[in-house]
């Protein structure tokens, strides 16, 4: 090996133990930012270096620099244009959108050394054939996520007469595609085949899934484009894309598992079946006769300012009205008159994994009163508010019972607290399409009013309130 070889090879190690350090500060959100700094950091370095290798190397010509100089400041153009430009509303979609074209990309790496070689490994071919199967499946599914987060396509669960009939004939066709492909990586027909198959099985696999499933769609699409980086790096022969792609593929297979746990279900029931369907009896518990009481600002004020203990629930509303410096102002001022405030944290609240823990943090919100549901829960007993905000299938007691959408998902146990305050624009549905037997509770008041609004108004009367 060359002097330059082992310096390059050293380069590369060192990024990847960049890439694992940085995933293990992830862990916490009081260490995230330096996490994701120093695996961005380690994978520009990671970049620059590929570079100076192909430079020395003379691997591509004019027209080659041409289109990688264009492709990167166009890349980069665009990159920093949607992180700073996007809606916290919009960031799953966002997300989405990024899983998307990384699957896109490494399936293109893949399609690209087959044709361009003619004849391949069998090593290449078969690393080849996954990369294709995955990175198609990642590209077309992350396009249906974000365009159901987007209500571009319906959030409901699409299904239609022989859906599953069809996702039969095209997973035989990925499989047979991809045996074929690898016992003839030099012909045309086995890769078209299998381009075709896998890109049209990514949108029927999406389509019958609820929105009610978006963090966790999200996550196992992010686990696909970690393995399609790393089939990809495998092709190549780039160690860096391989250890990239599998910490990626292997952390997101973790959070997936994680979120299916946190909703209740099988990773098999969420493809397969399509979560959020539900079973077909209707929610059962409001009751005939049921009211919802409403209350007023002043009266929410009265019983914020007068708590001994509060626990904040957000949600998605809390999202979408942008209201996160308005509950971070009311949280702040209340604890400052000596009231004990947390938020509780459903691993599944909002449209992707930790949307609430970095809407918070927007609002530095400090990480000690973020509260998962597990140490939160037995709290409730021994809270005198719960203030919920946006919140809705993740509070519904209907979740303890069998029969309806949501039976068996694990809960806030908002409905222990003595008294419930829901902040909520109407009495409308959740992902999951049925009644929240919370805003019939006797102890549950409804203040109905937009999140931003609502939460501002509370802030400046419970400053009239204390003076």
């Amino acid at each position: 090996m060359s002097a330059f070889s082992a310096v390059v090879h050293l380069i590369y190690l060192g990024t990847a133990a960049s890439f694992v350090l940085g995933l293990h500060l992830m862990n916490s959100p009081a260490t995230a930012r330096r996490g994701n700094q120093l695996s961005a950091g380690g994978m520009a370095v990671a970049v620059a270096t590929t570079v100076v290798v192909l430079i020395h190397d003379g691997a591509i010509g004019v027209g080659g620099w041409l289109v990688l100089v264009a492709g990167g400041a166009l890349g980069t153009a665009l990159g920093a244009y949607a992180a700073r430009s996007v809606a916290m509303t919009a960031m799953p979609q966002l997300v989405s959108l990024f899983n998307a074209v990384g699957g896109g990309a490494a399936a293109l790496l893949a399609i690209n050394d087959l044709v361009r070689d003619g004849v391949a490994t069998r090593t290449t071919a078969v690393t080849g054939a996954l990369d294709i199967l995955i990175g198609g499946i990642t590209f077309s599914g992350s396009l249906i996520a974000a365009g159901k987060l987007q209500g571009v396509i319906t959030s409901a669960p699409v299904v239609f007469p022989g859906a599953r009939v069809l996702n039969a004939v095209l997973a035989a066709g990925l499989f047979g595609g991809a045996g074929w492909l690898i016992a003839a990586p030099d012909q045309t027909a086995p890769l078209v085949l299998l381009v075709l198959a896998s890109l049209a099985f990514g949108i029927t696999m999406v389509l019958p899934i609820g929105g009610a499933d978006m963090p966790v769609v999200i996550s196992l699409l992010n686990a696909f484009t970690g393995t399609a980086v790393a089939m990809a790096g495998f092709v190549l022969g780039n160690v860096v894309l391989i250890i990239a792609g599998a910490l990626v593929g292997a952390s997101g297979g973790i959070l997936t598992k994680l979120m299916a746990d946190a909703m209740n279900r099988s990773i098999p029931n969420i493809i397969i079946g399509g979560f959020g369907t539900g079973d077909s009896a209707p929610a059962i518990g409001a009751g005939a006769g049921a009211t919802v009481r409403s209350v007023s600002v002043d009266d929410v004020a009265i019983q914020l300012a007068y708590a001994s203990k509060v626990i904040i629930v957000p949600g998605y509303g809390l999202a979408a009205a942008q209201a996160q410096h308005e509950v971070a102002e009311l949280a702040d001022m209340l604890s400052r008159r000596g009231v004990d405030v947390e938020y509780a944290i459903h691993p599944v609240a909002g449209r992707m994994p930790g949307h609430m823990n970095v809407l918070l943090a927007e609002a530095n919100v400090p990480y000690p009163l973020l509260k998962e549901m597990d140490e939160v829960n037995p709290e409730f007993a021994r809270t005198d508010v719960a203030l919920v905000i946006g919140a809705n299938d993740v509070t519904n007691p209907a979740a303890r019972r069998p029969g309806n959408a949501i039976s068996g998902m694990p809960i806030l146990d908002v409905d222990q607290a003595k008294s419930i305050i829901v902040i909520k624009r109407s009495m409308g549905h959740g992902y999951a399409g049925i009644d929240n037997e919370l805003y019939t509770n006797p102890h549950t008041g409804m203040l109905f009013a937009d999140a931003k609004k609502g939460l501002a108004q509370l802030t400046s009367a419970v400053k009239t309130l204390v003076g």
